[in-house]
């Protein structure tokens, strides 16, 4: 059952089950996995997101809700996020994430893909790839996004500049004529201005939906609501899932074009 919170870029909050399916340009309150759950098989044409990293599940120095430094010392991430502590035991995140990637691939349609971003990581001395995420499924390709900086709070290591996004296809799946000469590294600079702790920008999001042609695009972690941002741009129809009220309600004013980064 879902019920409507409100008039403007619907907010819906899901409870149960869909009762139908015909939510596109709506952003669903709820959790993720149980939302795809309910949602019918070959649904969506792209699928844009970037889950949580489970940062702050860390064996260094890392990422402190008290850390204040430079120029980060207003960066939201540090303060983690509304109503989730991202910090899960390794093995659970990974089969939470096993079964969302599972749901998102249920999905697509066969011409469809996944651009799913995540970011490798080294604790205890083990490589974290991701690969444990992501083996078994149609991945075709890794892409890595290069940003211009990033947050680095330990003396011991280099500053990270890099993610992984990781393109998973259905069998039919061709990007848009002349998106194929773009290369496997993009360079894009992080979102500075954005209150969310971990915002996409705009810039990649554009450049993943302009180089593919799927009418329906859906973001099981919406966040603040870029991907809905850059389908509306696009020409496109956008579904958003997102657990936080909070977070649901900055994606919905940002999408309406209200004042939304004071929320």
């Amino acid at each position: 059952m879902l019920a409507a919170v409100t008039e403007k870029t619907p907010i819906v909050q899901f409870n149960n089950h869909l009762d139908h399916f015909d939510f596109t340009n709506c952003i669903i309150q709820g959790d993720c996995l149980a939302v795809m759950r309910s949602m019918p098989s070959k649904s969506v044409d792209v699928i844009i997101t970037s889950p949580p990293y489970n940062l702050l599940n860390s064996s260094g120095n890392g990422l402190k809700k008290n850390t204040h430094v430079g120029k980060w010392v207003n960066a939201a991430i540090k303060d983690g996020y509304r109503e989730y502590d991202d910090n899960m035991p390794y093995p659970e995140y990974v089969e939470w994430q096993r079964e969302c990637v599972t749901e998102m691939v249920r999905l697509i349609r066969d011409d469809g893909a996944i651009f799913y971003n995540n970011k490798n990581r080294v604790q205890r001395g083990l490589l974290q790839d991701r690969r444990e995420i992501v083996a078994g499924f149609p991945l075709r390709q890794i892409i890595t996004w290069k940003r211009s900086g990033a947050i680095n709070f330990n003396a011991g290591y280099f500053l990270p500049v890099t993610e992984q996004i990781y393109m998973i296809c259905g069998p039919a799946f061709k990007l848009v004529k002349g998106a194929n000469k773009l290369t496997d590294v993009w360079e894009v600079k992080q979102e500075m201005k954005n209150p969310h702790p971990a915002p996409f920008p705009e810039d990649l999001i554009d450049r993943i939906v302009s180089s593919t042609s799927g009418s329906i695009i859906l973001d099981p972690f919406a966040g603040s609501g870029t991907t809905a941002v850059s389908a509306i741009k696009h020409d496109r129809n956008f579904i958003l899932i997102e657990q936080s009220m909070v977070y649901c309600e900055m994606a919905r004013k940002r999408i309406d074009g209200e004042d939304w980064r004071n929320v």
